[in-house]
């Protein structure tokens, strides 16, 4: 097993692509974990996409915090798990940018724009995770 570099759990985000599990805390202390879609922007804050209305999107807006873990379920194994701060915007131009950048990511580029239209609309959140703590290992099983 070994730690993952800075540059190597990056690397490990952005391909291949791989669903995310993101953790959030309700309101009453329990937690909620569900897969998002997400991308890594060119300063290493996580983005996705989310419904205001949906127990993550209320998790965030309460407490601006949230944790991911991306795995590789196959052997030798690795993952990245992360905690960080958790900021949103509304901003239609942005939201509908980033609906399509991720949409195109995991259906391609020639979904791109579907996905923008889809995703990127008024209701929905794009949310930044700026990482505070990262914990990254490769070859699990090694």
């Amino acid at each position: 097993m070994g730690t993952m570099t800075d540059d190597e759990w990056l690397a490990f985000l952005r391909a291949p692509v791989r669903p995310a599990m993101l953790a959030t805390t309700r309101k009453d202390g329990r937690p909620h974990v569900a897969p998002v879609w997400y991308d890594v922007d060119d300063d290493g804050t996580i983005v996705f996409n989310t419904g205001a209305t949906t127990v993550k999107g209320y998790a965030i807006r309460r407490d601006g915090r949230a944790a991911l873990c991306v795995q590789d379920d196959r052997p030798p194994f690795s993952f990245v798990m992360i905690e960080g701060d958790a900021t949103w915007s509304e901003e239609p131009d942005e939201l509908r940018r980033w609906a399509a950048r991720i949409g195109g990511r995991y259906m391609g580029a020639a979904r791109a724009e579907e996905y923008g239209e889809r995703n990127g609309v008024p209701g929905e959140l794009l949310v930044r995770v700026t990482p505070t703590r990262v914990v990254a290992e490769s070859g699990v099983a090694d």
